[in-house]
């Protein structure tokens, strides 16, 4: 539809003279070009006709604004060099933002700006995510270069200054106007800004950019004006809300033991004991699940945001929650911490992270020392050949393979976190090295991702038996987690034919959060199948008091998982949550069994949900984490009393 319009607009505009103002035609193609990308390529979800208008009004009354600055030029010339390159300059923003979409169904932020050290990684992920008719999303720019360059005098606006300052005044009065229906139909939206979803469609993304920088700046003085005095609030919550005095019976069963630690790369609970084209997505790890020496929370979920991976790593080693705009390994990478790492470190472990890519992905060799991570294994210590490797680098079979020489080097006991790059969008994988035949849809991400699983299923299940084979198995403790989603809800088509049903709803994709979490304690024989709800914030918590190490001086905002007096709920970083009774997405709230809807969002507002409770709670504690992580407030906590 975008093409025909832009097609015969630009037919009808060439072929006789056009007296239209040239920021007008710019305004009126861009605007509309926005609005096609925001309604039909990105996902967001219009519930009714007031939204509906909304999301068509506010690209049109922000390119007006835009590019009507282009009158305050007083030469024709200035003026159209204003609005050419203001129309490539906010098509390059828009089509950036609709490439990150595709990949993390997110918009960027300006603290993932300072990621983009991580691009020159990307590689084919990044192929994968551009379309052949992307380049329609172009032609307005060929139109109005074409129109300036041809009739630019008579396409120009000449106003005196009053003329000037009206046309200003118009159109911040109608953004006035968009702010106000938006507030109307979305109240909190001013206070959610962390849900980048509602805020693009109810202010538009150029707007969300301006909040954004704002939020950078408000964020990087936070420090400056912290003095500590934030502190005693946010330890009396965390032991009134959320810590336990008395340990869990599980307390230092695994003291002494080393604890070996698997990041999953993007596999998501849903594979665990289930099939594709009739096979066993992963055999080993369905072989854990009823492993007498193994504990398996099924209702366990990532709480990553625009981090990822790296937000994984931030979660489980701190059991703090992530930043809600770009990674806190890029933006607080020289913040005090008290990790996990550290704490084992006091009681004589060695700490050594596993990771076949650069140092400087995710910037991981300055936020390391931060974590007190003693060494770190990366792709300079593999022997990587075009053989061996595939997608992101080196395989994980050889991977796990090469790893144990330098595992069997170590001073015991160790805590050895593995992190593996197999099952990576865009999922690829050799032909030889497929177990299973990719799933059949119209997304090449859905159906690839079942082989690189299994991959990944049995380069864990090797790994075991290298461990057997180095004595190494029996004294240890191995942890398996899923470090976020894999597939995004760009793909919610294909998910919804694999799973046999019309479509996935957002309670369903709340539910697909859900990642693997093994604890496997070999020589231990009352593992079990664990239904409580968990988060990657209970890790620490959890590794710690089972290593024996007492808890009572840290400051972290899980809880140890094998305690009875477990909170119930488990907070994600957009102010959504999952609680034993209720899942609350996108302003909604359901019951967590049946799925139903319990109350809208217009309830939740008003103070009448079943939810509520949780949401204030959850929404303290997102702001309590926040406070510590931009205040730098560990640098003023003495840990030691």
């Amino acid at each position: 539809m975008y093409t025909l319009l832009m097609c015969v607009g630009g037919k009808i505009m060439l072929e006789r003279k056009f007296n239209m103002p040239l920021y007008a035609v710019a305004s009126i193609l861009f605007g509309f070009k926005t609005y096609i990308i925001y309604r039909f390529m990105v996902n967001i979800i219009v519930d009714n006709p007031i939204q509906e208008f909304i999301i068509f009004i506010n690209p049109l009354i922000s390119a007006f604004l835009f590019f009507g600055l282009s009158v305050w030029f007083k030469k024709s010339k200035n003026q159209v060099r204003f609005i050419r390159y203001a129309l490539l300059v906010g098509t390059g923003v828009i089509y950036a933002n609709l490439v990150f979409y595709r990949a993390y169904t997110d918009f960027i932020t300006i603290p993932q700006l300072f990621q983009m050290s991580n691009a020159s990684d990307l590689g084919s992920s990044v192929a994968a995510l551009l379309r052949v008719y992307d380049i329609l999303f172009f032609a307005d720019i060929v139109i109005v270069w074409y129109l300036s360059k041809k009739e630019y005098k008579g396409m120009t606006t000449h106003f005196n200054r009053k003329g000037k300052v009206a046309t200003l005044a118009v159109c911040f009065a109608l953004l006035l106007g968009n702010f106000t229906i938006s507030s109307i139909e979305s109240p909190e939206i001013f206070k959610r800004t962390y849900d980048r979803q509602d805020f693009v469609k109810n202010i538009g993304l150029f707007n969300h950019h301006i909040v954004d920088v704002l939020l950078y700046s408000k964020e990087r003085t936070q420090r400056v004006f912290a003095d500590g005095n934030e502190l005693p609030e946010i330890t009396d919550y965390l032991k009134e809300e959320i810590r336990s005095d008395e340990p869990s019976d599980l307390f230092g069963l695994a003291e002494d033991r080393n604890i070996i630690f698997i990041s999953a790369e993007s596999v998501q609970n849903f594979v665990i004991n289930n099939t594709v084209n009739g096979e066993e997505i992963t055999p080993f790890l369905n072989s854990l699940v009823n492993d007498e020496s193994t504990y398996y929370f099924e209702n366990f979920y990532h709480q990553t945001e625009q981090g990822k991976t790296s937000d994984s790593e931030f979660i489980t080693e701190n059991s703090l929650y992530p930043a809600s705009r770009g990674a806190v390994f890029f933006t607080h990478d020289q913040n005090k911490y008290h990790a996990m790492p550290e704490m084992l470190e006091e009681k004589d472990y060695f700490t050594a992270v596993f990771h076949a890519n650069n140092k400087s992905f995710w910037n991981r060799e300055m936020i390391y020392d931060q974590l007190h991570i003693d060494h770190y294994f990366d792709k300079e210590a593999y022997e990587i050949t075009d053989e061996n490797t595939v997608g992101w680098g080196l395989k994980d079979k050889p991977y796990f393979e090469q790893s144990m020489k330098y595992l069997k080097s170590i001073e015991q006991p160790f805590y050895a976190k593995f992190i593996t790059l197999t099952n990576h969008t865009p999922f690829e994988l050799d032909a030889e090295d497929r177990s299973i035949e990719p799933y059949d849809s119209n997304s090449s991400i859905v159906n690839n991702y079942f082989p690189t699983v299994r991959y990944l299923d049995e380069s864990i299940e090797e790994f075991f038996d290298h461990l057997k084979d180095a004595n190494l198995y029996d004294n240890s403790i191995i942890v398996i987690m899923g470090d976020h989603d894999g597939i995004s809800e760009h793909h919610n088509q294909a998910m919804a034919q694999y799973f046999d049903k019309d479509e996935i709803t957002p309670y369903d994709n709340a539910l697909l959060q859900r990642v693997p979490f093994f604890i496997h304690i070999p020589g231990h024989d009352k593992g079990q199948v664990m239904s409580k709800v968990a988060g990657q914030v209970d890790i620490k918590p959890t590794l710690l008091h089972l290593a024996g190490i007492e808890t009572d001086h840290d400051v972290y905002f899980g809880n140890d998982l094998f305690h009875d007096d477990h909170r119930g709920y488990v907070a994600f970083r957009n102010g959504d949550f999952i609680s034993e009774d209720y899942v609350y997405t996108g302003g909604t709230c359901y019951d967590h069994r049946t799925g139903d809807v319990l109350s809208t969002p217009n309830d939740v507002i008003n103070g009448e949900s079943q939810c509520n409770p949780i949401k204030e709670k959850v929404e303290q504690e997102l702001d309590y984490s926040d406070e510590i992580i931009y205040g730098d407030l560990f640098r003023f906590f003495d840990f030691d009393k």
